[in-house]
């Protein structure tokens, strides 16, 4: 499996078999331009947006024909399972910014989980829902989303091998959240990657949790 982080919270995974799915693919130059990554125009197989904000459903420059999934429910196309779980954007139960999905993905022998916006941490049933992770992709900006602190208990309760930091400050982003240092800083196992796309295998998952950094593609 690879996986692509374009910036904030969009990312591509592309499978062993070669099918691609982008993940909560944002609009270039959102919000009076303060989210100015570059577009994102590759073709994709399925396209998933954990909620409908522009920084994470923008689907016009995505080439090709693709399936589109932005609801709660099970899935199964191409050989990958996803499953989409309800949450909230915000610590009200939805009553300051909305709803929001956790997706798990399943496939090649891997299960990847990628928060979008999420702005709570777990409760047990949840935590049981969304069972074993190999690999999380988890904001950590805080304001929007949860905090680096909150993150880090997010990350401990559920345990993956490998965790990607998303949503938080970049040259290319200037919402008011928190740089990715609050959340690595301390921390062990931290590893930043001068790439946009890493390969990771069953095989090759690290004994111990691991953060890597990546850098964003656009």
């Amino acid at each position: 499996m690879k996986i692509k982080w374009y910036g904030h919270a969009a990312f591509k995974i592309t499978t062993e078999s070669g099918v691609t799915v982008i993940i909560d693919p944002y609009q270039s130059g959102a919000f009076g331009g303060a989210l100015s990554y570059g577009k994102i125009s590759e073709p994709a197989d399925i396209v998933l947006s954990s909620h409908d904000h522009d920084d994470h459903n923008y689907r016009d420059d995505i080439k090709g024909t693709y399936k589109y999934f932005n609801k709660e429910g099970n899935y199964n196309e191409m050989g990958i399972k996803i499953e989409a779980i309800p949450c909230y954007h915000d610590p009200a139960k939805g009553k300051e910014r909305g709803n929001n999905l956790i997706f798990v993905i399943e496939a090649d022998g891997l299960r990847l989980a990628h928060m979008g916006d999420l702005g709570h941490t777990l409760s047990d049933d949840l935590i049981k829902k969304m069972g074993k992770i190999d690999v999380i992709l988890v904001p950590v900006g805080g304001f929007y989303t949860i905090d680096a602190d909150e993150a880090g208990k997010v990350v401990k309760d559920l345990n993956p091998r490998i965790t990607i930091p998303m949503h938080f400050k970049t040259p290319k982003c200037e919402f008011p959240i928190g740089g990715v240092e609050l959340f690595t800083s301390g921390k062990k196992r931290v590893t930043v990657v001068n790439e946009h796309e890493i390969e990771v295998t069953k095989d090759g998952l690290p004994e111990d949790g691991e953060i890597i950094v990546m850098k964003y593609a656009l």
